[in-house]
């Protein structure tokens, strides 16, 4: 597996490829499916292929504060293409001027002088160039002038149809394991761990609290399910049972929304400054406000009960 940062990266010698390119935001089902076909059917032809990706995501640099929450953030989607089979992974700069570029200019520039494009598959929805105007029949088109195939493929698994906007809806409403359905594994939220009220250790639940990545995409507020994941620094291959806290600890009059995760029996872990990820596998319950620190405790308690029996 290859991995290039921007299209200059790709060596001169690269013979053609089987191509498939879009954002895929999340790796989802439909994603990891027309990634899949272009592994399969550049080693059907001796070919190698190539997924290209953008960062940042296009609707950053065309609509500043108006693209939507990402599933996954680069390093992560870009792990999860490379885990998909293809033979090299490209990410591209997304700017201001490649967003202006003309279909034509773009085909031309990106899929046939770097990358030596023989075929092309992509999403049936997938749009390029200037404004959005190219679309799988100009792909097509172009593909006639210059020597490559190309094919638009629906983002379906299992006879659905799978949306990144079908799953950020899902988590908007706290239905993890629907979204896990549609993305094949859990969602994850990353972070660096930081320090926060520590009410969590004074209660009984040390937490870590994470410093999530700009733009994530974090489920509704509640208590969940899931793992703590850690595979680097001090807790290397570190996957543990968690409970998992969303919201803004109404029983403390807070106002700041975190993402808390208390490691089910472990209170000897030091993971302040560490980057962490936690992995949702189901909704157990809404956030409350209680009525006193020992009522949170109770509940506390009744809420690792059930999250130890989804774990295990």
């Amino acid at each position: 597996m290859r991995r290039w940062n921007g299209l200059g990266e790709v060596p001169a010698d690269w013979g053609r490829s089987v191509i498939t390119i879009g954002v895929f935001d999340g790796v989802h089902r439909g994603h990891q499916r027309i990634v899949g076909t272009a592994v399969a059917e550049a080693r059907r032809r001796g070919l190698r292929s190539v997924v290209i990706t953008f960062d940042p995501h296009p609707d950053e640099v065309v609509r500043p504060g108006t693209h939507p929450p990402l599933l996954a953030g680069t390093k992560r989607r870009i792990e999860l293409l490379e885990g998909l089979g293809a033979d090299a992974v490209v990410v591209v700069p997304f700017t201001l001027e490649l967003s202006r570029m003309p279909p034509d200019e773009f085909v031309q520039s990106v899929l046939v002088d770097r990358l030596h494009a023989a075929h092309v598959i992509v999403g049936e929805d997938f749009r390029f160039g200037h404004k959005a105007k190219g679309d799988v029949a100009l792909l097509r088109e172009l593909g006639d002038k210059y020597d490559f195939t190309a094919e638009g493929m629906p983002l379906v698994a299992n006879g659905g149809t799978i949306s990144s906007t079908y799953i950020r809806e899902r988590l908007d409403a706290g239905e993890v394991d629907l979204a896990a359905g549609a993305l094949g594994r859990p969602h994850r939220v990353e972070g660096i761990v930081v320090r926060g009220h520590q009410r969590g250790r004074a209660l009984g639940f040390p937490t870590a609290n994470l410093e999530t990545l700009p733009h994530t995409a974090i489920p509704a507020d509640g208590v969940y399910a899931g793992r703590l994941v850690c595979d680097s620094g001090r807790y290397p291959d570190f996957r543990w049972p968690a409970a998992i806290s969303i919201g803004t600890n109404p029983t403390f009059e807070g106002v700041e929304r975190t993402v808390e995760a208390y490691a089910l029996d472990r209170d000897d872990l030091d993971l302040y400054g560490e980057h962490m990820a936690v992995d949702f596998t189901a909704r157990v319950r809404d956030t409350l406000k209680f009525d006193s620190v020992e009522a949170l405790i109770d509940q506390m308690h009744l809420d690792v009960d059930r999250i130890r029996e989804i774990t295990s």
